[in-house]
């Protein structure tokens, strides 16, 4: 791949500051990772210290997720094996991955995606294949695994709407959501394809069935969307889809359950949500190629597969387990914000990871410029 000129003076800095013997390794390779995003660690010298390889870092979005996940996954492991895990938290997005993979300059050894990512990076050769040796394929439900990418925990999309808004009528479908007359207000959806295509077709009159969604029409999908984009806002991240919610700037949207059942938790709260057409997304470990940890981050991955732990995480951040054997250990008092609850489950159609895995950024570009146009 040929890679654009470079800034003399940047890359003498970068190098200077990656042989900083005051850098942590952690910060070092955080630094490699924005460096590589920027198209600069292609220049500099390949950085493969053994003691890269006496530990494990996991890349994920943030937010609760770099809080909890240490405790719930990391220093269980670090406990049980010696090898010490690193959580960075700056998102491990397409670009950054396919750029430290052309870089040879990976710095992350497993990152929390979905099963679509999973494909399509996988099929374009950045990703090492799951070791199912190792990581256990009956601890995922059917249909939750591939060749690069497992299952590690469950989420939803999910119609959120605030109860003082509409006065005895309650939002309960798609078409309730893009019916602006009987429920009136803004609405927010994500600004990424997965789930509002779906949504859309749905409020378009296509049954609640994967089967009958996908292959998606994408026109009918993008001409549903531009009807209701006078009335939308379109979210960027999790934090900001509960702001609007919560000061009252929008009075329904389409949002991750785990946002949507924080709120409402939360004292006073007015905001409620329901599992009917809700879109239930595979969440996926995916390991990047030539990983600095090499082969252990597959016991890794094989550790998270605990239902123990998988439930933990569903009591601190309501993701729901994907391993089928925690079905059965959670508490009643969780149940009724788990995705995977058999009553929540059949409510909802799972996302085709592989057409989105080989569409979503082609038609990522069309759904911009129809939410921007």
């Amino acid at each position: 791949m040929k890679m654009p000129p470079q800034d003399p003076c940047l890359t003498d800095a970068a190098r200077l500051a990656l042989n900083d013997p005051t850098l942590s390794s952690a910060r070092r390779r955080q630094l490699l990772a924005l460096l590589g995003a920027a198209g600069v660690s292609a220049m500099l010298p390949l950085r493969r210290a053994h003691a890269d390889a006496a530990k494990i870092v996991v890349c994920n979005w943030g937010g609760d997720a770099i809080k909890h996940q240490p405790a719930v996954w990391g220093k269980p492991f670090e406990k049980a094996t010696g090898t010490k895990v690193e959580f960075d938290g700056t998102g491990p997005s397409f670009g950054k991955i396919r750029t430290m993979v052309e870089s040879n300059n990976v710095v992350w050894d497993v990152c929390d995606a979905n099963l679509a990512a999973a494909h399509s990076l996988g099929k374009r050769g950045y990703l090492e294949p799951i070791d199912y040796a190792i990581v256990d394929r009956n601890k995922v439900r059917p249909g939750f695994s591939s060749e690069y990418g497992v299952s590690h925990f469950i989420y939803s999309f999910v119609l959120a709407y605030d109860k003082k808004a509409f006065g005895d009528r309650v939002p309960r479908t798609w078409a309730d959501f893009w019916n602006t007359k009987d429920f009136p207000g803004m609405r927010i959806l994500p600004d990424r394809v997965l789930a509002s295509l779906e949504a859309a077709l749905m409020a378009d009159g296509v049954p609640a069935d994967a089967a009958k969604i996908y292959p998606i029409d994408e026109k009918r999908a993008l001409d549903k969307i531009a009807a209701i984009k006078e009335h939308a806002i379109f979210w960027k991240t999790g934090a900001e889809s509960q702001q609007l919610l919560r000061q009252g700037e929008a009075t329904m949207g389409l949002v991750w359950h785990t946002r949507a059942a924080v709120m409402r938790r939360e004292p006073g709260s007015s905001i409620d949500f329901t599992w009917n057409q809700g879109i239930l997304i595979p969440a996926g470990w995916l390991v990047p190629k030539g990983n600095p940890a090499g082969r252990k981050v597959f016991d890794f991955i094989a550790s998270t597969q605990s239902p123990e732990s998988q439930i933990e995480l569903l009591r601190l951040m309501g993701n729901g387990p994907a391993n089928p054997a925690a079905s059965a250990l959670v508490p009643p008092e969780l149940r009724k914000d788990n995705p995977t609850d058999d009553e929540n489950f059949r409510q909802q159609i799972v996302a085709d990871a592989v057409w989105h895995g080989e569409n979503q950024d082609r038609i990522y570009n069309e759904y911009v410029k129809v939410i921007t146009g």
